[in-house]
């Protein structure tokens, strides 16, 4: 592994959901480009498996509270709370497409 992927391989933890994603899709470019040797390849390999791994656990998030969201307003409903918003709707489309 060289520095440049040690380095990157220990903040990995702190990635956003987006840089994650960006990061993988180049590791997949080099990967699918060629002219690597084989221990290059297999240390974007790992590289790529961390940042899938990352990417993973942030949607994972984005799904609980998502499926939080959508409880809570069930919630208020019951209790003559209030009806189901516009955001409510959008929300529920976008975790039936998900």
């Amino acid at each position: 592994m060289t520095d440049d992927a040690t380095t990157a391989a220990g903040a990995t933890g702190t990635l956003g959901y987006e840089q994650a994603r960006d990061e993988l899709i180049e590791v997949v470019r080099r990967l699918e480009a060629g002219g690597t040797t084989l221990e290059e390849s297999l240390a974007l390999w790992e590289r790529g498996e961390e940042l899938a791994k990352v990417c993973r656990r942030w949607l994972e998030g984005a799904r609980a509270r998502l499926d939080a969201a959508l409880a809570g307003p069930a919630d208020s409903q019951d209790s003559g709370g209030g009806g189901t918003t516009a955001a409510t709707k959008t929300a529920t489309a976008a975790a039936d497409n998900g």
